[in-house]
């Protein structure tokens, strides 16, 4: 089992929880990203620079994921991918993400856009706060816990 985290969009809060979750319970964690990242010296804590362009570091991830694996990703499309290949999904926020509310969240993502072009405001996601930070720290410790980690 290891981790994957789809970087790019990644909160630093939380790169840096996963740095001290893979230290603590040594898994592997790979970040895949399509710029340059700096990283704490590790066995445990890997990158993976891709090329630029639209879900290169998504179709990646998807690539390289053996079922099993966590995923930690805000994008519903990979999440729905990364499930599909037997794979778990937490958001940034701390959600699990299953089968389940992946396809509703996918029905909304695209609703949302519709909305959008068509011209209505929409607004943004709301601000990544404290409590988003302590729920994903709880979550990973939970779904650690529970695959043997």
């Amino acid at each position: 089992m290891q981790i994957w985290v789809d970087a790019d969009a990644c909160p630093r809060v939380i790169k840096e929880i996963l740095y001290r979750a893979a230290k603590r319970v040594q898994v592997t964690l790979t970040l895949v990203a399509n710029q340059p990242m700096q990283t704490p010296p590790s066995p445990y804590i890997k990158t993976l620079q891709v090329p630029p362009g639209f879900d290169v570091a998504d179709n990646r991830i998807v690539e390289l994921l053996h079922p099993g694996d966590l995923v930690i990703t805000a994008d519903i499309p990979l999440a729905a991918d990364v499930i599909e290949k037997g794979g778990f999904v937490i958001d940034p926020k701390g959600n699990l993400i299953d089968e389940e509310n992946a396809r509703e969240r996918l029905s909304i993502r695209d609703f949302m856009s519709d909305l959008r072009d068509s011209g209505v405001e929409t607004g943004g996601p709301a601000p990544f706060s404290k409590g988003d930070r302590q729920a994903f720290a709880n979550q990973l410790d939970r779904w650690l816990a529970q695959h043997g980690a």
